[in-house]
């Protein structure tokens, strides 16, 4: 029988259409809560789905609203404490080989082979079956997520994407019948989560499985899925209306960039989102704390009024400010010196917002490391109004991809650290209503007296904003700050952020991946190219007008034809 059914296997090649009668999936007044008594929550509240046989369905919600809390009902591994989780309509009563799984952080045996993880599931699904045939198994699926080459290699000698290639070989050599992805791509870059996404895609074409996606990003829900559900923030989360994907099969990115129903279907899913969104943020909008008029000691009209009898003030290089001079970065190696960046050179003006992008490797973030004196400049120069860059120093203001919060220090003592720095010559209740000043102005009001252990990563990624802000400084530094987080509250620290830049006028320098960030945020785009040697390849005015909005951008007709350039800049980057 086993066999019968590896050779059914090889044979599928088409995509299924789903069957009618009884649901592969079917949830029925399904709630689940954590907690007991006053400390209990209600996570999901009376949710109702049905997923038919070989379909591709994708989720996306806020960061809590309970879509993990979804996939571990379907996987068996939690149960719910109302209504019904049905398999073929039968009830899910524990974990079982029909289904397999693939988290967002990819649990491979670190001691094992690629070979290894994988045949892990595959000696336990098919105890009964010759040593020969697990072997076949185990390397038609390594090759089948392009891993052949690294099959001996162990997870130490991979990249992120790679291990969770591992990840979903190793759930797919079991056979599951239905494959749940909870959020599996949301920490690759964007180039290896489009090339993940299409081998997904490959292969539920191939082995006619039915899917459900967890995801963070809309565009990949449109890309991958028959269907879009959104689920509503929690507690007490309930699934939002459906969206049906009605876009031909295969899908290229670059064709539906074109497509009016594209168009049509992503500015109706992210509409939906953001009204939701809204809604949220309007029930816990908090008063904002008025800031005081002193100057922090980095700036220049601080120091000029320090200075005032010498009469050596110099006027600021408005055009100028921000200065890279054929700057390069080279890091020794067993083969000798690599120069990874390479005589790079830009200019920015004063109060300008850049935003660099480029695919992982080509030194986005090293560039943005030596602008912060974090990283050793090798060839070249950065000046930064009017002097060099030698040093980190309390002027750059940064925030980096993951929080670098003091855990045992509440949100206030978080920013204070910084506002002590550079405010010491105001008085106590100065520095506290510059400190309230940022915290609520990031939506902290209520919460700033918690410490950062207690807080979640959006809320963590606010306090860091709130305390590069806090410092005013001459330049405002951010590396992939909102990579880690939900689509939704991407969104929604993205317009903290434009807000507080529009009111500040701070000249700011941003790593992202993310192309529609880039537009929505930036005056201009630079383009790097692949590295080593990598340098700037093109720059992208953005003539858009501010102040932005994610809705206007949708609507606005040259949107469409800036996120072209960039993914064209970015194809083009991935063939060389």
């Amino acid at each position: 029988m086993l066999n019968a059914q590896l050779k059914v296997e090889e044979a599928a090649e088409v995509v299924s259409t789903p069957t009618a009668g009884v649901p592969s999936l079917e949830f029925k007044g399904v709630t689940k809560s954590y907690g007991t008594g006053a400390q209990r929550t209600v996570v999901l509240d009376n949710i109702n789905l049905q997923i038919r046989e070989g379909e591709f369905v994708a989720i996306v919600g806020f960061s809590g609203s309970g879509k993990s809390t979804l996939i571990s009902l379907i996987a068996g591994l939690q149960q719910a404490d109302a209504g019904a989780v049905l398999r073929n309509g039968e009830p899910i009563t524990g974990p079982g080989p029909d289904r397999g799984v693939v988290f967002q952080n990819y649990s491979l045996m670190p001691w094992m082979t690629v070979r290894q993880n994988v045949a892990l599931s595959v000696d336990q699904a098919f105890q009964h079956v010759s040593k020969e045939e697990r072997n076949a198994r185990v390397e038609k699926y390594i090759d089948m997520v392009n891993l052949t080459p690294a099959m001996d290699k162990r997870p130490s000698e991979l990249s992120g994407g790679m291990r969770q290639r591992v990840s979903v070989a190793r759930a797919l050599a079991a056979s599951p019948d239905i494959l749940l992805l909870d959020e599996p791509l949301s920490a690759l870059d964007a180039l290896t989560r489009s090339k993940l996404q299409d081998e997904i895609i490959r292969i539920w074409s191939q082995e006619k499985k039915t899917v459900v996606l967890i995801t963070n990003d809309v565009d990949e829900g449109i890309i991958m899925a028959d269907r879009i559900i959104p689920l509503n923030p929690g507690p007490n989360a309930t699934l939002g209306p459906e969206f049906v994907v009605t876009l031909p099969r295969p899908r290229d990115r670059a064709a539906i960039n074109h497509s009016p129903e594209f168009k049509r279907i992503r500015r109706e899913v992210t509409q939906y989102l953001m009204k939701v969104g809204a809604e949220k943020n309007a029930a816990v909008e908090a008063k904002v704390v008025s800031l005081p008029s002193v100057l922090p000691n980095t700036s220049r009209e601080h120091s000029e009024a320090m200075s005032q009898k010498t009469g050596n003030n110099v006027a600021p290089n408005v055009e100028r400010y921000v200065d890279f001079s054929r700057v390069s970065k080279i890091y020794p190696s067993r083969k000798g010196p690599i120069k990874v960046v390479d005589d790079f050179e830009l200019k920015i003006r004063k109060g300008e917002f850049i935003s660099v992008i480029g695919h992982s490797g080509c030194g986005k973030s090293t560039v943005l490391s030596m602008m912060a004196g974090l990283n050793d400049i090798s060839e070249g120069v950065i000046v930064l109004d009017g002097r060099e860059v030698e040093a980190a120093g309390p002027d750059r203001g940064i925030v980096f991809q993951a929080p670098s919060l003091v855990p045992w220090l509440s949100a206030h003592e978080n920013v204070s650290l910084g506002v002590e720095q550079v405010y010491p010559h105001a008085s106590k209740q100065e520095r506290k209503d510059i400190i309230e000043n940022y915290l609520s102005r990031v939506g902290l009001a209520d919460v700033w007296n918690k410490k950062a252990s207690e807080l979640s990563n959006g809320m963590k990624q606010r306090v860091g904003i709130a305390r590069a802000f806090a410092l005013s400084p001459k330049m405002l530094l951010l590396d992939e700050p909102f990579g880690m987080l939900d689509s939704l509250t991407r969104w929604d620290l993205q317009e903290v952020l434009m807000e507080v830049w529009t009111r500040t006028k701070v000249t700011a320098m941003m790593v992202t991946h993310d192309v529609d960030e880039a537009i929505l945020l930036a005056d201009r785009v630079v383009m790097m190219t692949n590295g080593p040697n990598a340098r700037v390849g093109k720059i992208l005015e953005i003539n858009l007008p501010r102040p932005r909005t994610r809705k206007m951008l949708l609507e606005h007709p040259d949107y469409y034809d800036l996120r072209e350039q960039l993914l064209t800049f970015l194809a083009e980057c991935d063939h060389g």
